[in-house]
């Protein structure tokens, strides 16, 4: 009597497993890179700073990108990794300031096309905030009012829009505008700092940028 074949295997789950594994593996770099980015702050280590800064939103970009996330927050978070690094040069603010806009752009976009719809009064509150900051900040501005002006009208889009796509999204839009308010404040403007300005700095963004992935990945499951 023939004994019966034995059942093909599963090639299905191992890719599925390798995804998810590669999945963790970057998501732990970024977690790494984030720790380290805020841990290097009080002792002003800048070679330690300028290090995870290279890790930070490109390890988060490639998380989204292993779990099959939109393509545009992607490119939101590449942007932002370039405007990152140059902003660390003061002679590159106008181009790191530049490359953050397009990440705004693209969020914008991403937001809009996957049906996001912000509440009119949300939109009304963002629209006082913003009024509100830049008369604050004028003054201390300088050359840089005009650019810093279109910034702050994109950076209110992304916190509108994504405000449209659920509490998640909309945390992190709201902390995003958060923490650039703390560097035209602090750093542009020179309006009074708290102790470590930095570290409230990077701890609102790397928040927003958390939630705004995150929340465009549960959107899109």
């Amino acid at each position: 009597m023939l004994n019966p074949a034995p059942p093909a295997p599963d090639r299905t789950a191992s890719p599925a497993r390798t995804t998810s594994a590669l999945a963790a593996a970057l998501l732990g770099l970024f977690v790494v890179a984030s720790a380290t980015r805020l841990a290097a702050i009080p002792p002003e280590l800048d070679w330690l700073i300028r290090g995870s800064t290279f890790l930070l939103m490109p390890s988060l970009a490639a998380w989204v990108l292993a779990r099959r996330g939109p393509l545009l927050v992607v490119v939101a978070l590449l942007f932002s990794a370039c405007g990152d690094i140059l902003l660390g040069h003061d002679d590159l603010f106008i181009a790191g300031m530049g490359s953050f806009a397009l990440a705004h752009v693209c969020y914008v976009t991403y937001f809009l096309r996957s049906g996001a719809r912000p509440r009119w009064y949300v939109a009304a509150c963002y629209a006082v905030a913003l009024a509100g900051l830049i008369v604050w900040l004028w003054p201390g501005l300088g050359d840089l009012r005009i650019p810093v002006a279109v910034y702050a009208v994109l950076l209110t889009g992304t916190a509108v829009c994504s405000s449209g796509a659920g509490w998640w999204t909309g945390i992190g839009g709201g902390l995003f505008f958060v923490s650039d308010s703390f560097i035209a404040a602090f750093d542009l403007a020179e309006k009074p700092e708290p102790p470590l300005p930095s570290m409230w700095i990077m701890t609102t963004y790397i928040a927003a940028q958390v939630l705004l992935a995150s929340g465009a990945l549960r959107r899109t499951r």
